[in-house]
């Protein structure tokens, strides 16, 4: 089990949870948030997502992870225009926020 702010995923089950409430995720949607939550706190680039995620070695658009990232932060109650669990570190990639991002930046 890995939990980190009040997330949890269970790769072993591939079930997760936001606070008591469980989420269901497609089976790419729980690999999104699985390699972004075992690395929590560190930027996951866009091209380690395509590779561990999607199983492609080659480039072609970011979309795919847009649009699986747009479906995950609603599932998980993150708002989408100020994200608190997943964050884009512009021309870097993802992370997951080891703590609210807003918490910590005093904007909350």
């Amino acid at each position: 089990m890995i939990e980190v702010q009040d997330v949890r995923v269970d790769p072993s089950t591939r079930r997760a949870w936001r606070g008591e409430r469980e989420i269901l995720l497609s089976r790419k949607e729980f690999d999104l948030v699985h390699a972004l939550i075992a690395r929590a706190g560190s930027v996951v680039t866009r091209e380690e997502l395509m590779r561990d995620v999607w199983g492609v070695t080659f480039w072609t658009s970011s979309k795919t992870i847009d649009v699986h990232l747009g479906w995950v932060r609603r599932k998980l109650g993150d708002d989408t225009r100020q994200p608190h669990l997943i964050t884009t570190i512009r021309g870097q990639g993802l992370r997951f926020e080891v703590a609210d991002a807003a918490e910590a930046t005093g904007s909350a």
